[in-house]
């Protein structure tokens, strides 16, 4: 294949490569599109060229030039409409590329450098604009020449005015560029740099192929097959500028993993093919030694391959040099950012939450180890957890101390390196001595929640980083943050557990102290009537059995107390046989309940004391309610599911705010000293671990109706 066929054909592929990427990453802005035109110039350009490489007959010369107008109008646009947009008024922003901080400061800082073209923000400068509009003039009357010359007369000079014509254009282009360059300040320098690079590299090319051709009246054919090569090898230039130009809104984003192993990949096949050449040079000149050296040569450089490859110090500094130099910011946010939450939530693995913190933290920076230190409870910071880090020296660092106020107050990230070369840059800071003297400390990121801090993460020298910089900072303080909070719902969960316990403890409590005063109030009845009847033997008989049933009832209460679970020990029992023992021992009371049931058996499992309890103290309740001459009913019925108990009565009934608010809620009575105010809430937690459910109806002067629902023991069986 002709070599000018191939070079033109790989720049229209790199060009059309460019064009398809910057196109899809197009926000609709008009730099954005002067640099898609520039590059669809760059296109045609190279296909025209092509076209006439592989047939000089179809393709003209007045064709070729106009290609070459084209490229050079769409250039000239692009660098006019960046000069103008370099212009903007104050406060517009251009990215930046800004050094380490020294200091303390670890504010953000960056992204607000703003190009410095002579002429302020109203217009171009009278040279700039003269230049601009020069180079456009000539291109327009170039193009028109071209078009006139099949008609001009065949005199020698014509091909000469177009060489000189170019050789003016490119010259001027150069000048353009140079203009950018000179008068932008550092930080645009850095964001425009490989577009003036490329652009030098084309048109200075073209300045001495047109300069040679202007001084021999013919083109060098070797130079002009060479543009093709030439305008390919700049295209991932120009890509570069536009990836860390997003003003001109044109979102180039190749990801970091890609652009690592991509990198890695050419660079180990480019220093294997070198390796492999030389080695080919030792075979072939090396006499009797060339095959051996040729041998041991491709193994030492196959050995080198290897090492970098299990080298995380390595592959960490060549990733750190990808960032630095191919990408806007050093990192990727979005694959670190969901790395961080990957790592923090990750409850399958075998570390805990505060491991999980130190790696996740450490794994940003390329740190190879680390401590977190929290909060204890009370004055002081201790470690919790560790990560390829020996133990500290201290026991504990006080939370009132300097470093903690420090860190507290500011919410900075510190370099421990920094911070013992420059102290007078963080005044009110003095490092503790365990701190101060430890070699291995290099960072300090405080995780802080608001204003609270609980605690800070330690950090091992980098792999790969000798110092931090504004983004290092920014990235390691929202990181601390986010871990921070993982952190406080972890001690909020732990101190929830620790309160239920505690709640569980004080309720069970609660229960036998109302079981207490119920048997206290038993046995005080029998103490008042054994002054009067103590001679009765009936009643003798009536008070040793209710001192029985209160000892079995206080034994009882002595086994839920070991237990810890009160009515834990469910049997079989029938509601029915309950209700009535509880319309017995409710006799002495007036107004005296009455009991209404067909005769069902109503089987459930339940602790029958304790239901029995329950069914005691709603009837004492609704008797208390109701004046003497009211009236207290109970019903029982079942259906195919539930046995149901109502117990109505005629008393002074409830509102429904009542109801609501303070009935079933624990502690509060309307019975002055003489209630707990427990009742209705045990008796409702009691029924509902049953299965079942405590149904309340009243309206107030007309009464009360308490439903008790309680699943069958079948279907009881199934709900347990």
């Amino acid at each position: 294949m002709d070599v000018g066929v191939t070079g033109f054909g790989v720049a229209a592929a790199a060009n059309l490569l460019l064009v398809v990427v910057l196109t899809i990453g197009w926000k609709r802005r008009l730099q954005g599109a002067l640099l898609i035109l520039a590059a669809l110039a760059g296109l045609t350009w190279a296909v025209v060229l092509g076209l006439r490489a592989a047939y000089p007959q179809a393709v003209g010369i007045p064709v070729v030039f106009l290609a070459e107008l084209l490229r050079d109008t769409a250039w000239i646009a692009f660098l006019w409409g960046l000069i103008r947009q370099a212009r903007r008024p104050a406060g517009a922003e251009v990215p930046s590329r800004p050094g380490p901080p020294r200091g303390g400061s670890n504010e953000t800082e960056g992204s607000g450098a703003v190009s410095a073209l002579p002429g302020g923000a109203a217009g171009l400068s009278p040279p700039l604009r003269a230049l601009g509009l020069g180079a456009l003039g000539l291109v327009a009357l170039l193009a028109c020449y071209t078009f006139l010359l099949p008609w001009l007369p065949a005199v020698g000079f014509r091909g000469d005015v177009l060489l000189a014509g170019k050789l003016l254009v490119a010259l001027a282009v150069l000048l353009l560029v140079e203009q950018i360059f000179r008068n932008s300040t550092t930080e645009a320098r850095w964001a425009i740099k490989y577009l003036c690079l490329a652009l030098l590299g084309i048109y200075g090319f073209d300045f001495y192929l047109y300069a040679e051709g202007l001084l021999f009246h013919q083109v060098s054919g070797g130079l002009w097959v060479a543009r093709g090569f030439v305008s390919a090898l700049v295209v991932p230039l120009i890509a570069v500028s536009a990836a860390r130009n997003p003003q001109w809104s044109l979102d180039v984003y190749v990801s970091r993993g890609m652009v690592f192993h991509t990198a890695t990949l050419l660079a180990a096949g480019g220093y294997l093919l070198l390796m492999a050449a030389a080695g080919y040079y030792l075979r072939t000149f090396g006499g009797e030694w060339g095959t051996v050296l040729q041998a041991v040569f491709l193994f030492a450089a196959l050995l080198g391959v290897l090492v970098f490859w299990a080298s995380g110090h390595l592959r960490s500094r060549f990733r750190v040099f990808v960032s630095k130099h191919f990408f806007n910011y050093k990192y990727d946010y979005r694959e670190e950012w969901l790395r961080l939450i990957h790592t923090l939530s990750d409850s399958r693995s075998r570390e805990g939450l505060p491991d999980r913190v130190v790696r996740a933290l450490a794994d940003i920076v390329v740190s190879p180890g680390g401590q977190l230190w929290m909060r204890d409870g009370g004055r002081h910071f201790r470690q919790v957890a560790q990560w390829n880090m020996a133990q500290p020296t201290a026991a504990g660092e006080a939370r009132d101390g300097s470093l903690g106020s420090y860190l507290g107050q500011t919410g900075w990230v510190l370099d421990l390196h920094e911070v013992r070369a420059h102290p007078e840059d963080y005044p009110g800071l003095d490092l503790p001595g365990w701190l101060a003297a430890d070699a291995r400390a290099w960072l300090l990121v405080p995780l802080r929640q608001e204003d609270d801090l609980l605690g800070f993460v330690l950090l091992a020298p980098s792999r790969a980083l000798k110092a931090i910089n504004w983004e290092d900072r920014d990235l390691l303080k929202t990181a601390g943050m986010q871990a921070a909070s993982h952190l406080a719902q972890m001690e909020a969960l732990q101190a929830l557990s620790e309160a239920r316990q505690f709640e569980a403890f004080n309720r069970l409590s609660a229960y036998v102290v109302h079981d207490l005063k119920n048997i206290i109030a038993q046995l005080s009845l029998v103490v008042s009537n054994a002054r009067r009847h103590g001679d009765n033997p009936a009643f003798l008989k009536d008070a040793i059995g209710t001192v029985e049933n209160a000892v079995e009832r206080m034994n009882r209460l002595m086994l839920q107390l070991r237990s810890g679970d009160p009515g834990r020990e469910a049997t079989p029992v029938d509601l029915a046989g309950l209700a009535q023992q509880a319309v017995a021992a409710a006799q002495g009371r007036a107004p005296r309940p009455q009991l209404a049931h067909n005769g069902d058996e109503c089987p459930v499992l339940a602790d029958p004391e304790r239901l029995r309890a329950v069914l005691g103290h709603l009837l004492q309740n609704a008797q208390e309610a109701t004046p003497g001459d009211g009236r207290v009913d109970l019903s029982l019925w079942r259906d195919s599911r539930n046995a149901h108990l109502e117990i109505t009565d005629t008393g002074t009934g409830m509102t429904p705010e009542f109801i609501r608010e303070r009935l079933f809620r624990p502690f509060d009575t309307t019975k002055g000293l003489t209630g707990m105010g427990i009742g209705a809430f045990e008796s409702r937690e009691f029924i509902r671990a049953l299965g079942g459910d405590l149904e309340v109806w009243s309206e107030p002067g007309q009464g009360s109706r308490f439903r008790i629902s309680i699943p069958l023991a079948r279907d009881q069986e199934a709900f347990r």
